[in-house]
């Protein structure tokens, strides 16, 4: 699938209209996706929420690891570790993904998320399913 139509379909998604998730690059075991800091990312103390920043990673992961799949390959995220490093309160995150291995039935992928200034300010590890979408029901 080529990247302007990841990037269409990233935008039509429930969870790119949601979080305002944007594709900014997308190759073979590799992706970039950013999110533009709004008031509705924040948690109580003003700072992004982690599940924002967990989703971005996921998605940027997941991303990555598709572009490495025949095209109508199942792909499900079976695990995924976090550390939140720093606090972000604006701007703009981009979430930097790439697969670390990809086998017959999971890939795995680390995510660096960064703020606007380049400071890292979450890590993720994430596991992934391959499968036919096919007996699926």
């Amino acid at each position: 699938m080529a990247e302007s139509e990841f990037a269409r379909r990233l935008r039509e998604s429930n969870s790119g209209r949601l979080f305002g998730f944007q594709l900014e690059v997308a190759e073979p075991g590799r992706a970039v996706v950013l999110l533009r800091v709004r008031s509705k990312h924040r948690q109580v103390h003003g700072v992004v929420h982690g599940g924002i920043l967990a989703a971005l990673a996921d998605t940027a992961a997941g991303v990555a690891c598709y572009m490495l799949l025949p095209r109508g390959t199942h792909l499900a995220t079976i695990e995924m570790k976090i550390n939140y490093l720093e606090p972000v309160e604006k701007g703009t995150i981009l979430a930097e993904a790439r697969v670390l291995r990809k086998g017959r039935t999971t890939a795995v992928a680390e995510c660096d998320v960064r703020d606007t200034a380049g400071l890292l300010v979450a890590k993720a590890l994430l596991t992934f399913s391959i499968g036919s979408r096919e007996g699926r029901g």
